[in-house]
């Protein structure tokens, strides 16, 4: 690529973290090198050694490139694992559906931080433990926990809900109600301080706490107080013994077993903890066709042990694995103290090798045969449209329009696409009608489809659109004979490959094509018409979504138009205070007036505003 060659040519021959960029700026790939040079030039070799599939799509996208020199290889996985994390490039190596393991989430930055259960782990200001292998535990340890520290259970960045006096949390001793001012902010972080170190691995200190609050609330002869205090520390003990929760404990190891597949790869960790295996984790990788198991393991171990809350002394890895100096010293300087990373030769811990292994290839094997069952049944429904319509190739890419609005009202389209029989969710788009006087449900289809065909006629430069840049195989459009005739006679001011068209009707799922009268009506059971409705039923759903966003911003601001002595900067007051326009309009006078910035006679004047128009 004549454009790299100067930056390839100066590339330093030292340890560092390389960077790809598609002509966007978006971050394609990151990896790390003991020597920059040679690594990256490799990439743009024609004979060159790695034998990933993907790389070939990979160098083709490739605009721009960008190298961290770094001290030492360890310096540089460090590096990697940062940016990994922070632009989730999609050539790497990732936790296959991330999203769906639990986490414990705590919110350290707000004022009253929250302890949560939560699938996601990207927020800023968020300190997150897990991952954990049972949603169940997860919420079970969340119950014990707030028993026992009692933390605020409402939602939000702020306590309570502005009515200035505590829930019910509060009388049955599960919150110290920080809305009402009964806890200081100081106190309440130190509950919160109690939480994170238990769930980082100490339970030691709040277990003496316990036990001291409850010998002299006892020796005080406040013996219901004891008997609380006997509850909660009963319920900490018994969840430490289910979670091992002493990890640092000396002979605590996790064994990882890992099965390479084609583009997938399946991990399973085994905890043993105390000698006592406590638990099994399975994780399934993307990416890592043409990958060794040394490259997979350090991937997955970058992923997972970059997000735990703590990190056992000692790691048992595949037999095959080599070269793991610089991540041993990685985990080691993440723990704080000495992580050995080993293949065992003999022993029980080479029997629990082979034991982690052999489950990873059942996973595999299992996580395959779900996947071409899957698959198959996708391409049986894709191939049953292509005979029910008489369609000249698979409908591989099928998008789907749909409008929404109520009574000509913030008119809005969707477009959802589904390739290979799945949700492309990156390719989804939303539309803002305009220019329309009234309702015309005709028009704006229309609209929609000559806008989203006309990207893809001039889709280059700073006007490309990737969700817009590739033709479907099948257009579906939610309606019937009058939405079908707009969306055709759209498409034909373009000169577009062959797109088949066709709309499909809710009230009997008739199905129209164009240039035939009657209506094609699909057998309701079959996979087919199943895939149409999934279709159809996610375009209506996220049109749905976009209308009522739209919708709400306009009452928003449609409601606030139209009280005297309301600017923006009361509205501002007015919304930071109480969360929402619904909370306003469900306020009373005297809350109204407890709003900072409004005065009170302002706040009368609202109050009466908002009834006598008989919004309140």
């Amino acid at each position: 690529m004549p454009e790299l060659e100067p930056k390839l040519k100066r590339l330093p021959a030292k340890p560092g973290v390389y960077l790809f960029r598609d002509e966007k700026g978006d971050v394609l790939y990151v990896g790390k090198a003991k020597s920059l040079r040679p690594r990256v030039r490799s990439y743009f070799q024609a004979g060159r050694g790695d034998t990933r599939s993907s790389i070939p799509n990979l160098v083709g996208r490739i605009a721009d490139l960008e190298v961290i020199v770094t001290a030492t290889e360890v310096e540089a996985l460090h590096l990697e694992q940062n940016l990994v994390k922070r632009y989730r490039p999609p050539f790497n190596v990732r936790l296959r559906d991330d999203k769906s393991f639990p986490y414990i989430a705590v919110t350290i930055e707000d004022d009253y931080p929250r302890v949560m259960f939560t699938r996601e782990r990207h927020r800023r200001g968020v300190l997150y433990f897990g991952p954990y292998a049972n949603a169940k535990k997860v919420r079970e340890t969340l119950d014990v926990l707030n028993r026992v520290f009692q933390f605020r259970p409402c939602e939000g960045p702020k306590p309570g809900r502005h009515s200035g006096i505590p829930c019910l949390d509060f009388h049955i001793e599960r919150c110290h109600a920080p809305c009402v001012d009964y806890i200081s902010k100081a106190g309440y972080g130190e509950i919160i301080e109690g939480v994170i170190n238990f769930l980082s691995g100490d339970t030691r200190t709040i277990v003496r706490e316990l036990q001291r609050q409850m010998r002299d609330a006892a020796a005080e002869e406040r013996f219901e107080d004891a008997a609380r205090y006997r509850n909660r520390l009963f319920a900490i003990e018994n969840l430490a013994e289910k979670q091992g929760a002493d990890r640092r404990e000396t002979g605590s190891i996790d064994v990882i077993g890992i099965a390479v597949g084609g583009d997938r790869a399946a991990v399973q960790v085994f905890p043993l903890r105390g000698g006592k295996m406590i638990d099994r984790h399975g994780f399934h990788l993307e990416n890592v066709e043409g990958q060794d198991v040394t490259t997979v393991l350090e991937a997955f171990c970058l992923e997972y042990y970059g997000n735990a809350p703590s990190i056992p002394p000692q790691l048992i890895v595949p037999t095959e694995a080599t070269g793991l100096e610089a991540l041993e010293q990685f985990l080691s300087e993440l723990r704080g103290s000495r992580v050995e990373v080993r293949a065992p030769a003999r022993g029980e811990k080479r029997r629990l090798a082979e034991l982690a292994a052999q489950n990873a290839k059942l996973a595999l094997e299992s996580e395959t045969l779900v996947s071409q069952q899957k698959r198959l049944r996708r391409v049986a429904a894709l191939e049953e449209l292509r005979e029910a319509l008489n369609l000249e190739s698979l409908p591989l890419r099928i998008e789907c329009f749909d409008i929404s609005n109520i009574q000509g009202q913030e008119i809005v389209g969707s477009m959802v696409v589904f390739q290979d029989g799945m949700p492309k969710k990156a390719h989804y788009r939303k539309f803002g009608v305009r220019g329309l006087d009234g309702q015309d449900d005709f028009a704006a289809m229309a609209e929609v489809v000559s806008r989203r065909f006309a990207r893809l006629s001039s889709g280059t430069g700073r006007e490309y659109d990737e969700g817009f840049a590739a033709a479907p195989n099948l257009v579906v459009i939610d309606g019937g004979k009058g939405q079908l005739s707009a969306a055709l006679a759209a498409m034909q001011a373009y000169e577009l490959p062959r797109v088949a068209v066709i709309a499909l009707a809710k009230r009997i799922e008739e199905v129209f094509v164009p240039g035939r009268p009657d209506p094609i009506l699909l057998d309701p059971h079959s996979a087919g018409l199943q895939l149409l409705q999934r279709v159809r039923d996610e375009a209506h759903r996220f049109a749905l979504d976009f209308h009522r966003q739209r919708r709400s911003a306009r009452a928003r601001e449609s409601l606030f138009d139209t009280l005297e002595g309301v600017g923006p900067v009361r509205r501002r007051a007015l919304i930071q205070h109480f969360g929402s326009t619904e909370s306003v309009l469900a306020a009373s006078q005297e809350e109204l007036e407890g709003v900072p910035g409004v005065p009170a006679k302002t706040a009368r004047s609202i109050y009466a505003q908002l009834h006598k128009t008989g919004r309140g």
